[in-house]
């Protein structure tokens, strides 16, 4: 049989498998983080008709003379070139912006993808449209995380409330007026909160003394304070007789006050909180999940885990936008968003495919071309065969 007509058959499969591939691309030009592949063909063995001549007596080499036996598919190779940002404003919809991969465990089973379409599902876990488990490092109680411990999955734990935290601490400033006429007390409040959060109203009075001197009485609910008298140097730091000072167990901060003629403006704050339960939460560029609670602070929660790989190209594909790892892909290195080379992530966006459409339709086209033309060798191959046949008529 003439060698033209297997070359022929090997050209139509390759072509055919770039048509696939193509067509495959195409199919997933709106795939979420999807990565496009491209195809390289690489010829076969050749057979040697004729081996290479060295220079011998006078006489020039020759060269080998060979006969091509075809082509074969040479690779498959994954484009990992960043795709475009699609705004979705959903606040678990994530988007790498650079390089790395979402962790996620699937039944036991790490895999990684790019596609950062999240939803927390009832048990509060952070997963992906097939329940796989995204995968980072938990906060402890003050909201911390070691990220040199193994990873685990990201939750919310949506039962999870902060504990009331009794006022300790209280800060009074601002300006008492030297000059003034009055009689009536100067009087700023403040919400503080007990052992059990419950909000109690402090109060500070300044009554004039003199140019140089206030009063200070303080009431904490039902608990008295003072009175304490406020001497000032200058119009400024104020020294309190008798020191510190002092109501319930709150100590008060009065060291910023001063005391100059014309300026009324008396101001409070105190710490402490009451309990709260978990309203609502953000995903910072590193990846760190924060709680927003219903007392008005928040507490870090978790951290998700970004992979990157010496070859990301030799990740293979398993279905559902993942990959797993391969003896050629190395081992993921797992770290923190935006550090040592992976990509920051941003919050209410996905990545789009990256797929270039007219690429891929003078792919088609090529392909096609490919196909027809080896088509046309097979058939000008049988019709030599026929001719051969019809010697013998």
């Amino acid at each position: 049989m003439l060698r033209s007509l297997f070359s022929g058959i090997s050209g139509l499969r390759a072509h055919q498998q770039m048509m696939d591939v193509t067509g495959n691309n195409i199919a997933n030009v709106n795939t979420t983080g999807y990565k496009a592949s491209q195809v390289t063909f690489q010829d076969t063995l050749s057979q040697l008709v004729r081996a290479a001549g060295t220079p011998q007596n006078g006489n020039g080499g020759t060269n080998p003379a060979q006969v091509g036996l075809g082509v074969r598919l040479g690779g498959i190779e994954n484009n990992f070139t960043q795709g475009a940002s699609q705004n979705t404003g959903r606040n678990t919809d994530l988007m790498i912006q650079g390089d790395g991969f979402f962790v996620v465990d699937n039944a036991g089973q790490e895999l990684f993808t790019r596609n950062g379409s999240f939803n927390f599902d009832s048990s509060g876990s952070l997963v992906t449209s097939d329940g796989s488990i995204v995968q980072g490092w938990a906060a402890n109680a003050s909201g911390a995380i070691n990220t040199n411990a193994a990873q685990g999955p990201i939750k919310l734990p949506l039962s999870t409330q902060l504990p009331p935290t009794a006022t300790d601490k209280a800060t009074v400033t601002g300006n008492l007026p030297a000059d003034t006429t009055g009689t009536n007390p100067i009087v700023t409040s403040m919400t503080t909160f007990d052992a059990q959060g419950n909000k109690v109203t402090m109060s500070a009075t300044f009554t004039f003394v003199n140019q140089n001197q206030w009063t200070l009485d303080l009431t904490d609910g039902g608990v008295a304070g003072g009175p304490y008298t406020l001497d000032f140097t200058n119009g400024a730091n104020p020294v309190a007789t008798p020191s510190p000072v002092t109501v319930g167990g709150i100590t008060v901060d009065i060291s910023k006050m001063t005391s100059y003629a014309g300026l009324s403006t008396v101001t409070s704050t105190a710490n402490g909180s009451a309990a709260g339960g978990i309203q609502s939460f953000t995903i910072s560029p590193d990846g760190t999940l924060v709680g927003v609670f219903s007392n008005g602070l928040k507490q870090t929660l978790a951290q998700l885990a970004v992979a990157t790989f010496g070859n990301p190209g030799g990740l293979e594909k398993s279905g559902d936008s993942m990959y797993r790892t391969t003896g050629n892909s190395g081992t993921a290195q797992l770290g923190v968003a935006g550090t040592a080379g992976r990509g920051a992530l941003q919050q209410g966006a996905l990545e789009m495919s990256n797929v270039d459409l007219a690429q891929e339709f003078t792919n088609l086209v090529i392909a096609e071309r490919g196909f027809q033309a080896n088509s046309r060798v097979i058939t000008t191959s049988d019709e030599i065969l026929q001719d051969l046949v019809n010697l013998k008529h």
